[in-house]
């Protein structure tokens, strides 16, 4: 482990503008051993390594072996009484959903062209490397235009999914011709999106809040105008309820919250990253860019050994080079993104100039610091430090993630697809199927990276504290005022005023 050399005066890990929190001593020798700043980074990556074992390796041993088997070849008799308790709730089986019709090809004519020499196999290697190359090339473009444009980005790839998820439901249940169940979907997306995209505005920009009054209203009570406008959808799905397809009404009313959890509740998560500084934002997304292409590279070029029944392409020689290969590119995209202001620093919105900013003093989490090397590498590199910025180290984690449990995402995505017969979700990318189908991995990605910034990252953000005082009443804002000072005083921060 490597062991960070801090001065004594440097013992609080600071946080966003300036922010900290005391992390507690180790002991005598674990403080010599393990620097307190990979906490976070060790603790998820031993955790991502047993939830892995857990998964692959223990099923395939002996003891587990017979209680799997007991399991999958339980006696017929007690096949027959959950069939005779169960069978009634639906006698549908995979076999009697409907085929969906296949998409058309949307290849580009000049690339059918350039490449109709070429056998089925390389001929889709070489549509999906150009158009991979493409799409990146797009995201640059993307970066470089701003948050804001990243934010919207984040909006339109949330609708195209949840579009591509509710039009096979509506493809699959065509026949019954079920009443408003297109438009109570797109309802509900627009209240989902309402309510959260009102937390956030309630969040960042309450100093731009504050300056209107229609605003203010809305603000105030946003969360009940939410909750009535899902009352409305509700009793619109009670009211549609037709005789003889009640519960197939209810699976597609199921059927779309399921889709609102997974798209808007992630999509959400995704832009709450975002405002914590762009680089939380794209070594994630990136990494899972990077594990998609490196697996399926080396997956295309040595695989040999198939990983899952689910996805029979994917091989256990394409997940292994993926993981080690999206470990070394997360460390590398994290020190060169740390370098810059403009990927570290928090997005915040400034009134003065109606704008997103991204300018502060970056916290020690990107600077460099030097740390000494263990002895076995010290006599292999021939030097006592290594200088690296903490992210770094936490970079480890999120990769690791990425490349060990972002792809169940995607074997998610293929059981989904395999249980309505289907190959792709929809033909938006020639190549590569649908949008959901390029980020069935990402949403994973986003929950377990929000969820890492509030457990080892986030302390107090005095600048949110601010614009929530900035909000008050003056009287209130008064009396914190007293009580702030009283508080600073008996802690001897600040001398009493002598009165006179």
């Amino acid at each position: 482990m490597l062991a960070p050399q801090m001065s004594p005066t440097n013992q609080l890990i600071r946080q966003r503008d300036g922010a900290g929190f005391e992390i507690p001593e180790h002991s005598e020798f674990l403080g010599t051993l393990i620097p307190r700043i990979t906490c976070g980074p060790v603790f998820c990556s031993v955790l991502l390594l047993l939830v892995f074992t857990c998964i692959f390796i223990l099923p395939s041993s002996a003891p587990f072996a017979s209680v799997y088997s007991s399991l999958n070849h339980s006696p017929k008799a007690h096949e027959t009484d959950i069939d005779d308790r169960y069978g009634d709730l639906d006698s549908r089986t995979d076999s009697d959903i409907p085929e969906i019709p296949l998409s058309s090809d949307r290849t580009p004519e000049i690339l059918k062209k350039a490449l109709s020499g070429l056998s089925s196999r390389w001929k889709n290697w070489w549509i999906r490397g150009i158009l991979t190359l493409t799409m990146i090339s797009l995201f640059f473009l993307i970066i470089y235009m701003g948050s804001f444009m990243l934010m919207l980005l984040v909006l339109g790839i949330q609708v195209k999914c949840f579009h591509e998820i509710i039009t096979i439901g509506y493809r699959v249940y065509r026949s019954y011709d079920l009443p408003w169940f297109r438009t109570l979907s797109w309802y509900f997306l627009l209240c989902v999106n309402y309510f959260f995209y009102g937390e956030t505005v309630a969040d960042y920009f309450a100093t731009f809040v504050q300056r209107e009054e229609q605003l203010q209203f809305l603000i105030r009570y946003h969360r009940f105008i939410s909750f009535a406008l899902y009352l409305a959808g509700f009793c619109m799905f009670v009211l549609s309820l037709v005789k003889k397809h009640y519960r197939l009404q209810f699976y597609m009313f199921a059927w779309t919250h399921v889709t609102l959890l997974i798209t808007v509740t992630q999509s959400h998560l995704v832009i709450q990253n975002l405002f914590e500084g762009m680089i939380w934002f794209l070594v994630p997304i990136s990494s899972v860019i990077c594990n998609d292409i490196t697996a399926y590279l080396f997956g295309f070029f040595f695989g040999r050994t198939p990983l899952i029944k689910l996805s029979p392409k994917k091989t256990w020689e394409g997940f292994i080079g993926g993981f080690f290969s999206t470990v070394v590119f997360g460390f590398i995209a994290a020190y060169m993104l740390s370098k810059y202001q403009y990927f570290v620093c928090p997005v915040e919105y400034r009134s003065d100039v109606n704008s997103f900013v991204t300018e502060c003093e970056p916290s020690e989490l990107f600077q460099l610091q030097s740390y000494s090397l263990p002895p076995f590498l010290k006599a292999v590199l021939r030097r006592e430090t290594v200088s690296l910025y903490p992210f770094q180290i936490h970079s480890i984690a999120l990769s690791t993630f990425a490349s060990l449990i972002g792809p169940f995402g995607g074997f998610f995505a293929s059981g989904f697809k395999r249980a309505f017969k289907i190959k792709d979700f929809a033909n938006t990318i020639p190549g590569h199927g649908g949008i959901m189908d390029r980020f069935d991995c990402q949403y994973l990605m986003a929950t377990f990276v929000h969820v890492y910034i509030t457990s080892f990252i986030r302390g107090p953000n005095p600048s949110k504290v601010l614009q929530q005082l900035l909000v008050l009443q003056p009287e209130q804002q008064l009396n914190i005022y007293k009580t702030l000072k009283t508080h600073l005083i008996e802690k001897g921060i600040l001398q009493p005023t002598l009165k006179v």
